[in-house]
């Protein structure tokens, strides 16, 4: 970490009286369970009809419809198109957003829209770097739901298209733009945990649904689903409506567990360290229990390895995904440094700090006489308290407010702004590469059954 980052300045602030804690966000008091309101202040603007930005969504699946709905919360915000592949979404698009709605099972055809601003991009994985490139071409804005590809290697070449084309392309990590990794950055880069040293992040599933064994609709067949175009540049097979609303299930069409819940992970580490992220991953795992057809592991553990940076040290990192957790189910994203540990959530961040013990106990000093144990305890008491580092300790929770717009809202309101103003997105394609990038080394190693390098500074393997 930086001068300008070290935990000095952290304790500084956490020796601060309670009076001035109260209208300071920044630091830890020395009593446990102390809950801080976090804050999140929103525009007001009224737009007119002619000045409201012209959406379309591609794809409109499950996460396709929750981004919708998400963005047209959004002031200013209007959905004028639809494209899917199955006319059973079309009818519901319509169903929801109503009969004016433009409705194509052809992407392209909407991309000739005049009228359409930005677009959603919420196919499959193997879709995404095909329409994110001619969308941008097209002269639209790109909200290209994560992970930004499938391949290592596809992502140069959304990122040559937005910049060629100048419009803003927000990869759709949704909890990237939350009050929770806003706190979490500030409260890494002020010290809170010391030097990181392991990030511990899981999410365990105990439902069908969770491990995508998704319904299938009654009239799915070949009328009704333009499989062949769905098939794309994967290999050709017979038509499968499993594969088609299944599709995470398979590595042609997706990009597993990895793609599917580590890029969210990914997202949110290295924006809170500010790192671009692992050098090496190793992972395993396996089909465990969800034997359907699928041909991706539904138990993934996975470790990375972080060199030190200018704002991180070298580091390791536990990821792992369990999609028949007979526990029941819960998850968790949790820093780990010298001096604390921080769990982020998209809604709370909790910093809990222990003292460390550096004095040695009657287990260790057994063999000595009693002479030499007075003596090794009179030496450590004294370099107790010349030691500078006497932390406050204790656990401190920031929470959102109960009126809080959410994570998703945050990350669209984001990307209208930014096409609004001609601002940054949190989230562009560089970042978008590094996250899938480190994602789908973990795909990568487990085909192999190796190790894989990776280079995050240049996004390529080594």
């Amino acid at each position: 970490m930086t001068k300008k980052n070290s935990r000095r300045s952290f304790i500084k602030r956490a020796t601060l009286t309670s009076a001035v804690l109260g209208t300071s966000p920044y630091i830890l008091t020395a009593s446990n369970n102390e809950i801080i309101a976090l804050k999140r202040s929103y525009g007001n603007t009224v737009y007119s009809a002619n000045d409201h930005i012209n959406i379309a969504l591609i794809g409109s699946g499950i996460q396709g419809i929750y981004d919708t709905q998400s963005a047209l919360k959004v002031d200013g915000v209007k959905l004028v198109a639809v494209c899917d592949l199955y006319t059973g979404r079309l009818e519901r698009a319509k169903e929801l957003w109503g009969d004016h709605l433009f409705v194509t099972r052809d992407y392209r055809e909407l991309l000739e829209l005049k009228d359409i601003d930005a677009v959603l991009i919420a196919t499959p994985d193997h879709w995404h770097q095909t329409i994110a490139v001619a969308a941008l071409k097209a002269g639209k804005h790109v909200y290209c739901e994560k992970p930004m590809v499938q391949n290592f290697n596809e992502g140069q070449e959304i990122i040559k298209a937005q910049k060629l084309s100048g419009k803003i392309c927000q990869i759709g990590s949704q909890g990237m733009s939350s009050l929770g990794n806003e706190k979490a950055k500030e409260l890494y880069e002020d010290g809170a945990i010391g030097d990181i040293v392991m990030l511990d992040m899981y999410n365990d599933r105990y439902s069908a649904e969770g491990a995508w064994q998704y319904p299938i609709p009654t009239d799915a067949d070949p009328k009704t689903i333009d499989f062949d175009t769905f098939l794309g540049k994967a290999p050709k097979v017979p038509f499968e409506p499993t594969r088609f609303f299944r599709w995470r299930n398979y590595k042609e069409y997706g990009t597993g567990v990895a793609g599917d819940l580590f890029v969210h992970a990914f997202s949110t580490l290295n924006y809170v360290i500010s790192s671009n992220g692992p050098s090496r991953a190793l992972a395993t795992g396996g089909l465990r229990y969800w034997k359907d057809g699928r041909n991706v592991p539904d138990v993934s553990i996975t470790l990375y390895d972080y060199p030190k940076t200018n704002t991180h040290s070298p580091f390791n990192a536990a990821f792992r995904i369990n999609f028949i957790a007979g526990s029941g189910g819960g998850g968790g994203f949790k820093l780990i440094g010298t001096e604390g540990e921080m769990e982020i959530g998209q809604n709370s961040v909790t910093v809990n700090r222990s003292k460390l013990n550096l004095v040695p106990s009657g287990y260790s000093m057994i063999s000595f006489t009693e002479e030499m144990q007075k003596n090794i305890q009179k030496e450590y008491a004294a370099q107790e308290n010349d030691r500078k580092s006497q932390l406050t300790t204790g656990k401190t929770t920031w929470q959102a407010p109960n009126d809080y717009k959410g994570a998703h809202y945050d990350h669209f309101n984001n990307f209208f702004t930014s096409i609004r103003t001609g601002g940054k997105t949190i989230q562009d394609p560089k970042f978008g590469l590094r996250a899938a990038g480190a994602a789908l080394l973990a795909n990568e190693s487990y085909y192999k059954r190796q190790p894989v390098n990776w280079d995050p500074e240049n996004m390529k393997l080594i």
